[in-house]
């Protein structure tokens, strides 16, 4: 994607949004993408958030934020924009757009560091705009049978990454990004790098899978062989491994363990290489199983973690043991998970339950013509 010179002002933007037939709702339909964003901007958002380590994802929701500020108050000039105009972007979003309180968050998030680092704007309004207080909820968590139910209407690649997200208790991406060196087999270990948080871990790998992960390694393999042959370009590496060992995007350690099925044409290098398997496949798939197997549960591929750490206690382990196996920072973010287990809120037994009531009586069949069908009549 070529980056806008610092000269390309949001002229020619507005100019199109003015073109259009919904000019009766200022709000609508308007540019959201990065390169909105003034070139000198993007380049300084970019470089702030680089120096500070801010994950990719990270990275792309700041950016797809604040080009939204900007196309909400069609401004060219940054130093126009204060309190008010970020006040009113955070209640536009609330009010009319109904954003959740995490999603409103995050834009605020967004918004603070962009005038405290890319703007250095340290200014005393900046700790008065209103945070959204997010609602707690309780995770969806499957049974041991809803759960295996979910694994017979899988297949290939997706029903190992499902096994793997509810015997190892990963996230989605960190299951795609695993590289043939974080597993290992002898071990029975998986490590996990470059997490949410930034906080490398290991976690248990499931003995039931190591014939099924070996078959994985051998398929992958293939696939890196014939990608040498091709002269396919090397496989992403982090910042620092690339600086260090170029060449490591060539060796078989560094390779994907879930390589995509498809190569794709890369524009910063001008390379085509292959990535991992995508996130949406994965997505798409759970949805599927799980209408298959008719469960009246929202199934997505987190409720394989939920379901992790919830029967880990269900069967004794402690609370920091699996703190750790899950890779939370506070154990109170793991303590979620005693409110959901197996014997209702709390473990607490209902009273109706050690009531002796007898039975709903058994309604009578009905006649076809209408009315109750008596025996003998």
């Amino acid at each position: 994607m070529d980056v806008p010179s610092p000269r390309e002002t949001y002229d020619d933007a507005q100019a199109a949004w003015n073109a259009r037939d919904d000019r009766a709702d200022p709000h609508r339909a308007r540019p959201e993408r990065a390169d909105r964003l003034p070139g000198y901007l993007l380049r300084r958002l970019e470089a702030c958030l680089t120096t500070r380590h801010y994950s990719r994802r990270t990275r792309e929701a700041y950016t797809t934020w604040i080009a939204r500020f900007h196309a909400f108050h069609r401004v060219a000039d940054e130093r126009r924009l204060g309190h008010p105009e970020a006040a009113s972007f955070l209640s536009h979003l609330a009010t009319e757009r109904g954003v959740s309180a995490s999603t409103q968050n995050q834009a605020l998030a967004a918004l603070l560091f962009y005038f405290k680092h890319v703007l250095s704007m340290d200014l005393p309004w900046l700790d008065d705009l209103v945070r959204a207080r997010r609602p707690e909820r309780i995770p969806v968590v499957l049974s041991r049978a809803e759960v295996a139910a979910v694994f017979r209407h899988a297949s290939g690649v997706n029903r190992l990454v499902f096994q793997l997200l509810y015997g190892a208790g990963l996230r989605l991406l960190e299951a795609l990004t695993l590289r043939v060196k974080d597993v290992d087999l002898a071990r029975r270990e998986l490590s996990i790098r470059d997490p949410k948080g930034g906080r490398d871990r290991r976690t248990v790998l499931p003995a039931t899978l190591a014939s099924e992960l070996s078959r994985q390694l051998a398929q992958a393999q293939e696939v890196f062989r014939s990608d040498r042959q091709r002269n396919l370009g090397p496989v992403p590496l982090p910042t620092a491994i690339a600086r260090k060992s170029p060449h490591a995007g060539f060796e078989w350690p560094w390779q994907w363990l879930f390589p995509a099925a498809r190569r794709h044409f890369h524009p910063p290098t001008r390379l085509w290489r292959r990535s991992h398997v995508h996130e949406t496949q994965l997505q798409r798939a759970i949805k599927r199983a799980a209408q298959r197997a008719r469960l009246s549960k929202r199934v997505t591929c987190h409720t394989l973690r939920h379901s992790f750490a919830t029967h880990l206690l269900e069967s004794g382990h402690d609370i920091r043991t699996i703190q750790e196996l899950l890779g939370h920072r506070d154990v109170a973010t793991t303590m979620i998970y005693t409110h959901v287990l197996n014997r209702g809120p709390k473990g607490v037994l209902s009273p109706l339950d050690s009531l002796d009531v007898d039975p709903p009586p058994t309604p009578l069949p009905k006649n076809p013509r209408g009315g109750i069908h008596l025996p003998g009549g």
